[in-house]
């Protein structure tokens, strides 16, 4: 099997577990628990790149003003999308934000058509039509919009399109929006420390470790995710990040017992309706517009 594959694999099916991690730091306050993920994952990548000796780059970007302000609004949009859905979580509203990560890819083809001048092909239209019905439906049986969803959409949706025309790679670029953002979480951190409102100060030792263990549990995902994309083709790497989604969903349903009726049943069932219409049309067009293949003839005479 292509390494790739289980790269992609593992990463996704991390990402997709971590309702069970969260829950368990249920004790500690969501935006305490954010400001913990940013320090440790800062700890860890410093950690890593002093073992690589993987500094050379670091200059250069801190010299780029232009760079800098890229990446400290993809870090504004990261940071809030983990904070929604660590809320999200000890809600008990897994199910909801899982259904973020559904709709996600559509998202990302809106912005490609918006930001990027992308021409969307007539099945993604049907696609995105498809999903917007789905939306609209969870809208009228619920009462107001899944916010959390299309918050967790929209924000991340918000980060891959400035990390797409960022210049670093995945560790480098991590390694700076932490960067940007640790000095907020140390302040708020010691904020709390000193006023005895910290959740991690009263702690167990087993909520300790697990809230350091944040450090290589945000970072470890990543790197799996892009060894995996730099093996495997674009459309089996979309299908592939399903995984994610499906595994929340399946958590919050049979873990944690959040209802998922039938109202809200065909909702997500428009909503996978559409993902199956893009994931096609996706899988078509990439063998339509790939090169043809030589004979095997005339390879072998190669």
């Amino acid at each position: 099997m292509n390494p790739g594959v289980a790269y992609a694999f593992a990463a996704f099916a991390v990402w997709g577990l971590f309702p069970i991690y969260f829950k368990t730091l249920h004790s500690i306050g969501a935006v305490e628990m954010l400001a913990h993920r940013m320090a440790w994952s800062m700890i860890f990548l410093l950690v890593v790149l002093t073992v690589r000796h993987q500094w050379r780059w670091l200059g250069p970007v801190m010299r780029d003003r232009r760079q800098l302000a890229r990446f400290a609004a993809s870090a504004v949009l990261l940071s809030t999308n983990w904070g929604i859905y660590i809320w999200a979580v000890n809600e008990g509203r897994i199910v909801e934000a899982s259904l973020g990560y559904f709709i996600n890819p559509l998202i990302n083809v809106l912005f490609g058509m918006a930001f990027l001048h992308e021409r969307l092909r007539p099945l993604q239209w049907v696609a995105v039509a498809i999903a917007g019905g789905g939306v609209a439906w969870l809208t009228w049986v619920n009462g107001a919009p899944p916010w959390v969803s299309l918050a967790l959409a929209l924000t991340f949706g918000g980060y891959g399109l400035l990390r797409k025309t960022a210049r670093l790679g995945a560790l480098e670029g991590l390694t700076v929006e932490t960067m940007l953002l640790c000095p907020v979480a140390a302040l708020y951190l010691a904020f709390v420390g000193t006023h005895g409102t910290s959740g991690f100060g009263q702690a167990s030792w087993g909520v300790k470790l697990l809230l350091a263990a944040a450090g290589p549990i945000t970072a470890i995902p990543l790197l799996l995710f892009a060894a995996g994309a730099r093996r495997i083709p674009l459309s089996m790497l979309g299908l592939i990040q399903y995984v994610t989604p499906t595994l929340q969903l399946l958590i919050g349903v049979v873990i944690y017992g959040e209802p998922f009726g039938h109202d809200r049943l065909l909702g997500y069932g428009a909503i996978w309706a559409a993902l199956a219409v893009y994931s096609l049309e996706g899988i078509l067009n990439a063998r339509m517009t790939a090169p043809p293949r030589a004979p095997a003839t005339a390879r072998k005479e190669r």
